[in-house]
């Protein structure tokens, strides 16, 4: 079962309504004993980076979701806000993530984008895949999401890159570590191409 953890930061009837459309049952979950019975993880977000893990503490569910991402080595996917509390910190607030991957997130740069790009990156791009995954296999040519942010991912080593975007410069739009994966753009609203994304992550 895909369980998408419901910690009050998130798009979550469009991610189940996207798996619906590709055959895959999924729950909704805010409580352990749910997540403890799941086989994949969805971590969805919207909003500010403090509030997502102020919510995460409140829900009581960080413990489990260590105990079955961490220990149990379960697929877990991170979806824009969802993405970034996988990392360490954000500029956006004082709150720690869930520090899994070590990156931080930091705010698009006015200075290396120059002055026409507007913050935040609201619109559908490409991704350039830069290694091989089984999250993005098969995804149609030139895969263009839906992105909505003002802060992206910043990884301190580049295994863990899995694609990246440009928008004004480069920046990490997705990101890998064994079963841990995250994605800045909004698969849910990217039709066939964000289809295509949560049916490899069901497969997994």
């Amino acid at each position: 079962m895909i369980t998408i953890i419901d910690y009050g930061a998130g798009n979550i009837k469009s991610i189940q309504n996207m798996l619906k459309r590709i055959g895959f049952a999924s729950n909704i979950a805010n409580t352990p004993s749910e997540i403890e019975s799941s086989n994949k993880l969805i971590l969805p977000g919207v909003g500010h980076f403090d509030y997502g893990m102020q919510q995460l503490k409140k829900s009581g569910l960080i413990d489990i979701i260590n105990k079955r991402v961490i220990k149990d080595k379960i697929p877990i996917l991170g979806i824009c806000l969802g993405a970034q509390l996988l990392g360490n910190a954000s500029e956006e607030g004082v709150e720690m993530g869930l520090g899994w991957i070590d990156m931080n997130i930091v705010r698009f740069s006015k200075n290396q984008m120059g002055s026409t790009m507007k913050i935040p990156h609201m619109s559908w791009n490409t991704i350039n895949i830069t290694k091989k995954s089984k999250l993005t296999i098969d995804l149609p040519s030139i895969p263009r999401f839906y992105f909505v942010h003002t802060f992206h991912m910043k990884p301190n080593s580049n295994s863990v890159v899995l694609s990246t975007t440009n928008y004004g410069y480069e920046f990490v739009s997705a990101v890998e570590k064994d079963n841990i994966y995250g994605v800045q753009f909004h698969p849910e609203k990217s039709h066939k191409y964000g289809l295509k994304l949560l049916e490899n992550f069901s497969k997994l």
